[in-house]
């Protein structure tokens, strides 16, 4: 292996241990402090009161914007290569992935593996409440005070004051 790939592999590997680490941190507001300013010094724009429980994963931490007052919980998970904005007063539930790419299928039977990926913007508007164990595919936007079920997998837009859930999420009924 050439120097240059071996300088790459550790430096990725020393970021992915130091996140780990920062996001290991318990939910106390000094950590959270911690935490977003770990973001913000790596491109993110972050606003204020954010909660970041334990064990969240946020990568890379550039293409990523959340508004005041936004929870994360625990074993969140958020890509960020499409890019996401999650806006304020907005609750992420327990082990939610945000994956802001997909990967490419390629045509005619090729290959999988070094396809590529397709990037897509994630829009979470305020005041959303995403349930736990959600999936929230590249490309969807969630309309401002939008529920979303727990266990959902959602892969289109979520109209706002809706309250959507299932595989594929779909219209449960409109908030009251």
């Amino acid at each position: 292996m050439k120097l240059k790939a071996k300088i790459k592999n550790f430096l990725v590997c020393s970021y992915e241990d130091l996140s780990f680490l920062v996001f290991a941190l318990p939910r106390h507001k000094l950590f959270n402090l911690i935490k977003s300013n770990y973001l913000r010094i790596q491109g993110a724009t972050i606003g204020k009161g954010i909660t970041f429980y334990p064990g969240i994963k946020i990568n890379p931490a550039r293409n990523i914007s959340l508004g005041h007052n936004v929870d994360l919980a625990w074993g969140v998970i958020i890509t960020t290569g499409g890019g996401v904005e999650i806006g304020e007063r907005t609750l992420v539930g327990y082990r939610t992935q945000i994956l802001s790419a997909n990967h490419v299928i390629p045509p005619n039977r090729g290959k999988i593996f070094g396809a590529g990926h397709a990037p897509a913007k994630i829009i979470i508007e305020n005041d959303v409440w995403i349930g736990a164990n959600c999936v929230i595919t590249a490309g969807v936007h969630i309309g401002e005070g939008a529920v979303v079920a727990a266990g959902s997998v959602v892969t289109k837009n979520v109209q706002p004051f809706t309250i959507v859930g299932g595989i594929p999420a779909k219209i449960i009924r409109e908030r009251d």
